[in-house]
């Protein structure tokens, strides 16, 4: 029998990941068990079933799934999808006629460019109990706090995929701690390995790996339940230069591709499978590389440079290779620190969009104008931002408010939220606790907790009130 296609497995348990959250919306912890199970039958799988079948089986899946939950949006369709997609849900959630035919009125009356609204967002909205933005994004106060790191700075912070109380946090000491924050918070594992500080992280989408970057120009791979480091990658040995690795990304549909940035303005696709890089697939910017984003599908990557610049990449799912798509000047001079993207922003505001901080005091919004990655600015929001790598993302639950917000660290000490669709004083929110700049911000994926961590080590996890 021939041995089956390596990735394709990856995408099928990706492909299940992408339509998790329809499942038993009320019951997170199933959600997190069936991916869990899904990976695990899948590998054990891999080699014993032929390499078409799967392929086939992966097609197949996919339009059932398209069919039971609506076709998930794409960049090159963004309108249209939209439409279709609001047009599908309406007919399975209502079957009042009256009630469809208002809503095709209300959209026919909207110009191409105004946002399309939707019954499914009122219900959204009084699932939320009609709270303001505000409200929605007010915290109880400090669940816990994290100082085991305390005199190196924190560089990242990441809640698990789909998990409630599993956070992750690296610093500048070389060490990565995974953490449960139910019942108790604790430390549960301790990820050592790095000779230098940690730059950036990555979960996989089943959170039973972990891929980590440093200064000492390393990639580690992890196991997260045992902290066993499974593999060991120099830059040397995938054609880098030997020089600090700023960011690492899990390709989203095939977790077995891993991308990486560095200090010479290498981009790196890696499989994590063979550790190594294959031919084309590899970029070059005219600076170091210190963010990069994924869209949600994986066909398109965004890197911001030390220089102020981001550049768009088409990626081949089937070779890891990259091809420019184009190269656009956000702040000339200003190192971009992080670059978020979302595929959609709310059920009122569905464009692709993309989360950029600069260090000219600016987090910025752009939407997705093309298949290739094509920024267009929509608006910015001032904060303290002129040093550090400060970085931000878009809040998880942002279909179920009325209005789109994101949060971001700021070097005011401070955990700044803005409401994207607010003309008028955009911030709704700030979080004071922390006594240096604030690097980094994590939601777990029902917002009731958010983590930040700062240049101090400090580690914060915020409840919300409820």
């Amino acid at each position: 029998m021939t041995s089956p296609s390596p990735n394709v497995w990856q995408q099928v348990i990706a492909l299940d990941a992408r339509y998790n959250a329809y499942r038993t919306p009320n019951n997170s912890q199933f959600r997190t068990q069936y991916i869990r199970r899904r990976s695990q039958l899948l590998r054990e799988n891999a080699k014993k079933t032929d390499p078409s079948i799967r392929k086939q089986y992966l097609r197949i899946r996919s339009q059932l799934l398209a069919q039971r939950y609506g076709p998930v949006s794409e960049v090159s369709s963004i309108r249209s999808t939209s439409i279709r997609g609001s047009a599908l849900h309406l007919d399975k959630t209502d079957s009042s006629s009256d009630t469809k035919n208002e809503f095709l009125s209300r959209r026919s009356s909207l110009g191409p460019s105004q946002v399309v609204p939707t019954y499914q967002a009122e219900a959204s909205r009084a699932m939320a109990g009609g709270k303001s933005v505000s409200e929605n994004y007010a915290f109880a106060g400090m669940h816990h706090i994290f100082d085991d790191n305390i005199g190196f700075a924190a560089t990242s912070v990441k809640f698990a995929n789909d998990e409630r109380s599993l956070l992750a946090y690296s610093s500048m000491s070389g060490v990565i701690s995974i953490c449960e924050l139910q019942p108790e918070p604790v430390v549960k594992v301790t990820l050592r390995g790095h000779l230098d500080g940690v730059t950036d992280f990555s979960w996989s989408l089943s959170n039973d790996l972990i891929v980590s970057v440093s200064l000492d120009s390393t990639l580690k791979l992890w196991e997260t339940t045992s902290g066993k480091c499974l593999r060991h990658i120099p830059s040397s040995l995938v054609g880098m230069e030997n020089c600090a690795i700023h960011c690492c990304l899990f390709q989203p549909v095939n977790n077995n591709m891993v991308v990486l940035g560095n200090n010479s303005g290498q981009i790196t696709v890696i499989n994590i499978s063979t550790g190594k890089s294959r031919k084309g697939a590899s970029g070059k910017l005219s600076s170091a590389v210190l963010s990069m984003a994924f869209d949600s599908s994986g066909k398109i990557l965004w890197v911001g440079s030390e220089k102020g610049t981001v550049t768009s990449f088409t990626f081949d799912l089937a070779t890891g290779q990259l091809r420019k798509g184009h190269q656009m000047v956000i702040s000339a001079g200003n190192p971009l620190t992080c670059i978020q993207a979302r595929s959609w922003m709310s059920r009122e505001a569905r464009d692709p969009s993309v989360l950029v901080n600069v260090t000219a005091n600016m987090l910025c919004l752009y939407r997705v104008i093309d298949d290739r990655g094509m920024l267009q600015h929509k608006r910015s929001f001032p904060i303290k931002h002129s040093k550090h790598l400060v970085r931000s993302m878009f809040c998880p639950l942002m279909s179920f408010r009325q209005g789109a917000c994101v949060v971001s660290g700021s070097e005011d000490m401070c955990v700044c939220f803005f409401d994207i669709e607010r003309n008028h004083k955009p911030c709704v929110n700030k979080l004071q606790g922390h006594s240096s700049p604030v690097i980094d911000v994590s939601f777990n994926y029902d917002e009731s907790m958010l983590a930040s961590c700062d240049t101090e080590g400090m580690v914060i996890v915020w409840k919300r009130e409820q």
